[in-house]
């Protein structure tokens, strides 16, 4: 985007006429323009935007003509033609075991019929000839008994249901392979944030936050906040109008019951209990979730800003002075150097500062790495990592971040990235040259278009992005 207010820089080159003027930048591109081509450049960037929408309208006549013809999509077709095969299968063996039922019983009743000739034909010859004794009326009189029950008796014909189906089952698999979004990587987003907690100003009532630093989202989109200056973990659920303090919230000290600037409370399911960064006291800390009163201290003298648990129960702590982060398992006296450990750098075996983590499926770690400016990609086992995002000095251009915080990554290795001093999240796509926008009004703000020092980010179940908004509690 163009702008007439930007700070004029002098005698620079003009990139249109390449003349040495008095010239402006452009806040998008941050090339100078000279006051004369300014304009051409803002009428270029018009241009560009009239064609957006005539494809926008274009793409819109067609979403309409797709739904008001949903029965010409393929599948519905394949559905359609499935019901129709199957129909007719159903058709086709049901007058075949019709046929089979008359057939039989038509020739029962023949059977019958000769045998009741038969008889009618030798009764009537012997009253025409008075030739008949005793011994006749009783033997014929059985062969009537006979006939009477053999055609009482229960039918013979039976139906009997076959192993295989007669017809094969259709599914219809509508699920996703990510609970995460997947935007085009030019993508940006328009729509405005909807506060789900806090929003009432600073504060230490139940329905107010004050600095909370990060959080955790369970799968019934219940989330776990760490209201940092109130000095507690605050569960609120969605939709509710306030939350309720499951950890914590009894003052600043040091002792069990209290805890002292907290920036992270994860779930830990198979214990079912939180895991406190407690940075003010230099611990992490294990509270339980049944009606718990005070914590554990299970790794001291550590300033942890992050926390994370992988699929194996093994917990993983950003250590924000020592530059490195630890793998530990619950019992552990000592965690092992997963990623840094080298000291403070901009190497690849190096990390700065350290702030929050993302494990993945693979036990990859992805780790902003604050003072770099970056997020790395640290594989398990690995001497060194990869820079994934960042890494082009501090900055707010599409291949720049600004004191990363939050990070995140989707099934399809999509980056997700709090740009604190930046007021935006980014977004980083494999094989991709620059980030994606994916929340950003450019200027800090209270407005529902704005952040103000995201710091955390997550997605529930499905898909709904969720970020603390640090600067607006």
């Amino acid at each position: 985007m163009a702008t007439a207010t930007g700070a004029v820089t002098g005698k620079a080159q003009c990139v249109t006429c390449r003349k040495e003027k008095s010239t402006t930048r452009c806040d998008g591109c941050s090339q100078p323009f000279c006051y004369n081509h300014l304009g051409d450049h803002r009428q270029e960037l018009n241009k560009q935007l009239d064609e957006i929408e005539v494809n926008r309208d274009l793409f819109r006549q067609t979403l309409t003509e797709q739904s008001a013809k949903p029965e010409n999509l393929t599948l519905i077709k394949q559905i359609d033609e499935w019901e129709q095969d199957s129909i007719d299968k159903i058709r086709q063996t049901a007058n075949e075991a019709r046929q089979t039922i008359l057939q039989h019983s038509t020739k029962c009743l023949t059977d019958f019929e000769t045998k009741l000739n038969t008889l009618t034909k030798e009764l009537r010859e012997s009253r025409e000839e008075n030739d008949f004794i005793e011994a006749d009326l009783q033997r014929w009189n059985t062969q009537l008994t006979q006939m009477n029950n053999e055609l009482d008796k229960p039918s013979t014909i039976s139906i009997q249901h076959g192993s295989t189906p007669l017809i094969s089952t259709i599914h219809v698999n509508a699920s996703v392979s990510s609970h995460l979004p997947n935007l085009d990587n030019d993508a940006k987003s328009i729509q405005n944030g909807v506060t789900v907690a806090g929003g009432n100003g600073e504060g230490s009532r139940s329905n107010q936050l004050s600095s909370r630093f990060n959080f955790y989202i369970d799968k019934d989109q219940t989330m776990y906040i760490a209201d940092y200056s109130n000095q507690r973990i605050i569960e609120w659920k969605l939709g509710a109008p306030n939350g309720e303090i499951v950890a914590g919230g009894n003052g600043v000290g040091n002792q069990g019951n209290l805890l002292n600037g907290l920036t992270l409370g994860i779930v830990d399911k198979v214990n079912d209990s939180f895991i406190i960064s407690n940075i003010g006291n230099q611990r992490v800390i294990q509270w339980s979730r049944q009606n718990g009163t005070s914590g554990q201290t299970v790794i001291s003298n550590i300033t942890c800003f992050g926390l994370t648990i992988d699929n194996e129960g093994h917990l993983y702590v950003c250590d924000y002075d020592k530059h490195e982060v630890r793998r530990w398992k619950m019992g552990d006296t000592n965690g092992i150097v997963v990623a840094g450990g080298n000291g403070e750098g901009d190497r690849l075996d190096h990390l700065s500062q350290p702030c929050n983590m993302f494990v993945d499926g693979e036990n990859s770690l992805y780790i902003s790495d604050g003072r770099n400016h970056r997020v790395m990609k640290w594989m398990k086992d690995a001497n060194e990592g990869v820079v994934v995002d960042g890494g082009q000095g501090l900055g707010n251009g599409l291949t720049q971040l600004f004191y990363p915080r939050g990070v995140r990554v989707d099934q399809l290795g999509n980056v997700y990235v709090a740009d604190q001093y930046n007021f935006r999240i980014m977004r980083w796509s494999r094989h991709a040259t620059q980030d994606s926008i994916i929340v950003d009004d450019i200027n800090a703000g209270a407005e529902a278009n704005q952040l103000q020092y995201p710091l955390n980010l997550s997605f529930d179940e499905q898909g709904n992005l969720y970020v603390v908004d640090y600067g607006n509690h």
